[in-house]
């Protein structure tokens, strides 16, 4: 029986909360190289190369276009271990609120 971890990263903006969670997923096991190498080739031609993680969760087009976040977004995956389910919220003020529903 595993055990069930739920997280859920706030911070301030462009602190890196998408991109250390998208990390944090991809050395879990969460998301496989393939698919980050895809994000990573994908996010060079928008010149924001360094948003290969972040793009795990920044899914909304507007999102990777500005480089923030500006809705929560939820992953699930599993180790041998746990359930984990990963909630990134958005750090920009005008945002915040997508964070409270």
């Amino acid at each position: 029986d595993k055990t069930h971890l739920n997280v859920v990263v706030i911070g301030h903006v462009d602190s890196g909360k998408s991109t250390t969670t998208g990390h944090l997923i991809y050395q879990c096991g969460g998301i496989d190289k393939r698919t980050i190498e895809k994000f990573e080739k994908e996010a060079a031609e928008l010149g924001k190369g360094s948003f290969k993680y972040a793009w795990v969760l920044d899914k909304l087009k507007a999102e990777r276009e500005r480089g923030i976040t500006i809705d929560i977004a939820l992953w699930k995956f599993e180790t041998p271990r746990y359930y984990v389910t990963v909630i990134d919220a958005p750090g920009h003020r005008d945002f915040i609120k997508n964070m409270m529903r």
